[in-house]
């Protein structure tokens, strides 16, 4: 049962129209305001994740997809009217080990995702009518490790907000890092991108995360990374994917480029 892995009586997600819900909908609506995020600190039980680790773990040295790329904070090849060595352009290396959702049928991380309460309390905080889960078999939910040295860098998200689930936290690094308010979408302030990318910014924050901790970020116009991990253990995190209409998949092309195979 889904009270078994998270913990309902400190997130009444499954009671939003009580007072509690109601207040635990302000709270992350006034949270999602001041920072562009909210979190929700130990959403699922220790159990849970030790299960969900147990799961996942010979997954990942079994049959995960390693997906290394060189790219810049925008993850495309160039900017109309940007030339080409402008340092906001500046490469970065990402690597990961990815499992996909066909991968994690019946694992506990797919039965959090899967759980209706959860999309429809994320539409409640962000104000929108309905979140539906994704239809691609592959990209719906996906589990992404860091191995000690690896990192998610810089990058804008192509979509407006992103939910993710940490699975267990690196020893040491593995830090998220954000910088809010560096773009809009009439300004994309390109030398303020590039002064943060050479460490000229001060205005860049860092959060750690313990394993557990449901968040909920909108970087569309908020850059963000996952420094290098250190230490022995993996970083392991798990991203859920909602969206406002029903039915969205990704091309067989985009596929490839996140899995290395299109089904």
């Amino acid at each position: 049962m889904i009270k078994d892995l998270l913990n309902l009586d400190l997130y009444p997600i499954d009671r939003l129209d009580t007072p509690e819900g109601a207040r635990l909908i302000d709270r992350c609506k006034a949270d999602m305001a001041a920072n562009g995020m909210f979190n929700l600190e130990g959403l699922v039980k220790p159990i849970a994740i030790a299960t969900a680790q147990s799961e996942l773990d010979p997954l990942i040295d079994s049959s995960s997809y390693r997906h290394a790329r060189r790219h810049n904070i925008y993850f495309k090849k160039d900017i109309a009217g940007l030339a080409p060595d402008h340092p906001a352009l500046r490469q970065f290396e990402t690597v990961n080990y990815t499992l996909c959702a066909d991968q994690l049928i019946g694992t506990v991380i797919e039965r959090i995702y899967a759980w209706q309460p959860l999309p429809a309390f994320v539409a409640r905080v962000l104000d929108k009518p309905r979140l539906f889960l994704m239809d691609d078999p592959l990209a719906k939910v996906n589990v992404l490790a860091y191995r000690p040295g690896e990192a998610l860098n810089w990058h804008f998200d192509r979509s407006q907000f992103t939910t993710t689930l940490l699975i267990r936290a690196a020893e040491a690094g593995g830090q998220f890092e954000y910088r809010s308010g560096l773009r809009s979408d009439t300004d994309p302030n390109y030398d303020g991108v590039a002064r943060m990318l050479m460490g000229e910014d001060q205005n860049v924050s860092r959060m750690s995360l313990a394993a557990g901790t449901l968040n909920v970020f909108a970087g569309k116009n908020t850059a963000h990374r996952v420094t290098p991990v250190q230490g022995a253990r993996n970083r392991v995190v798990a991203v859920f994917s909602y969206y406002d209409n029903p039915g969205v998949t990704f091309s067989s092309a985009e596929r490839i480029g996140f899995y290395g195979r299109a089904a």
